[in-house]
């Protein structure tokens, strides 16, 4: 956006900053003069901002990641900020809240499912309101907005995305924001009312948003984000490899029934699995000292590139339904084997995606004898032309332009001229268009 500021007269502390080089917000362009006033023609840089939730591994940190790397290449002027609530509001205190949620899952998934299903996902007659969410945390986002001052605001998180939805309603933000779902479908703990733009991740979570009053207008059906390094392009397998290889991903957090699953697993087993351990250290390493010969295992791997290389020498995959591994694999077009939900999301996910034939279930690996000739016989049979069916008709109904690319148009959409100084009536509020 090109903004011309009569510095001497009507911008003085832009003047100083601009002089002492403290903003980069704004940066000198030309410095000329127009009716014998000092004016300085700056860029106004493009502000990009993310809200995503803990800062614990997650699928929200991967699709903000993967949304910002990929404006980033498209246009490395932009400036990008990730802001991770719980931190910035509460310090320390936000790993003591990592870890009961981490535990509260691990230890009572029960009474997490009951809660999660009671307070967000089971249908009420009107909008439901969180009031100690907004006591907590609403005027710290207030204040987050009010510092960045971002063009546009991602959500990967329902809970930004009820704070700011209330802000906008209220009429104390006007920044457009854009909802990244990044599982299957749409509870009521995200906003909708106010948010210019929803990226869902199924065609299914339209007819959800629509209920909810969303306009189609609004809704973009760009699956769940993925990272610029997740390339459709595979690299040919070796064409001799007399062996299956398979995945099998426990989470970035490594939790859930993966080690029992191992077992069922024997030496002269005719795949060969990655273990992808997460941040499970402990496993990691029981892992490699039992040195299998048919696990190979593997710690956090947060390169895109990494896994990306894996994928393409994988034949299948054996994991929990998560919204961004999901994406990943079907993107990949990989055999989805489920094994196991974790409490909440997961769950809802897998329904979902059991119901659109994207994934296989493979919940009762407990009863079988050898999980690997059941996987063998699905690969062999027709089940795995009509997988490979199913996937590419989901991949039909999603946008062709990849989700970045989607935002970069919509940031440059805000680029209009803005003229500021005594002669001029407009202000330096910035109004986005609705999406």
């Amino acid at each position: 956006m090109l903004i011309y500021i009569d510095i001497v007269k009507h911008s003085p502390k832009v003047y100083k900053w601009i002089k002492k080089g403290r903003t980069n917000r704004i940066k000198i362009h030309i410095l000329h003069t127009l009716d014998n006033n000092l004016v300085h023609q700056v860029i106004d840089m493009k502000t990009v901002l993310f809200l995503p939730l803990l800062q614990i591994p997650s699928g929200h940190h991967q699709a903000a990641d993967a949304l910002k790397d990929g404006l980033l290449a498209m246009d490395p002027q932009l400036q990008c900020h990730k802001i991770e609530l719980l931190s910035s509001r509460l310090g320390r205190g936000e790993k003591l809240v990592s870890y009961i949620y981490v535990n509260w899952i691990r230890h009572f998934p029960k009474t997490y499912n009951t809660l999660y299903y009671h307070s967000v996902v089971r249908q009420k007659k009107r909008q439901p309101s969180f009031p100690h969410y907004e006591l907590l945390f609403l005027e710290h986002v207030k204040n987050i907005v009010k510092h960045v001052q971002p063009d546009i605001i991602l959500c990967t998180h329902s809970l930004p995305s009820y704070l700011l939805n209330r802000l906008k309603r209220n009429g104390e933000i006007t920044n457009p924001v854009v909802n990244v779902y990044t599982d299957y479908f749409v509870h009521d703990l995200w906003g909708t009312e106010a948010i210019d733009c929803h990226f869902i991740g199924h065609p299914y979570m339209k007819m959800q948003l629509r209920k909810k009053g969303v306009p189609e207008n609004r809704i973009c059906v760009t699956g769940i984000p993925l990272h610029p390094d997740i390339t459709i392009e595979k690299r040919e397998k070796q064409m001799k490899r007399s062996r299956y290889f398979g995945l099998i991903s426990g989470g970035s957090l490594g939790i859930g029934t993966l080690k029992h699953m191992l077992k069922k697993i024997s030496p002269d087993d005719p795949i060969d699995y990655y273990v992808l351990c997460g941040k499970n250290e402990r496993m990691y390493k029981q892992l490699q000292s039992e040195n299998h010969p048919r696990l190979i295992p593997l710690p956090y791997i947060s390169s895109r590139q990494e896994m990306n290389a894996l994928y393409d020498q994988a034949d299948f995959i054996l994991t929990k339904p998560g919204g961004v591994t999901i994406s990943e694999c079907l993107y990949k077009r990989l055999p989805i084997f489920i094994y196991d939900t974790l409490p909440g999301q997961e769950e809802i996910n897998f329904r979902i995606l059991k119901r659109h034939h994207l994934v296989f279930d493979f919940l009762n690996w407990k009863e079988l004898r050898n999980i690997s000739d059941v996987i063998l016989s699905i690969l062999h049979s027709p089940q795995i032309t009509h997988y490979f069916a199913h996937v590419e008709q989901y991949h039909r109904q999603l946008s062709a332009e990849h989700p970045a690319a989607l935002l970069y148009a919509k940031l440059a959409s805000l680029e209009k001229p803005l003229f500021l100084g005594a002669n001029n009536p407009a202000t330096n509020k910035k109004k986005g268009p609705s999406f």
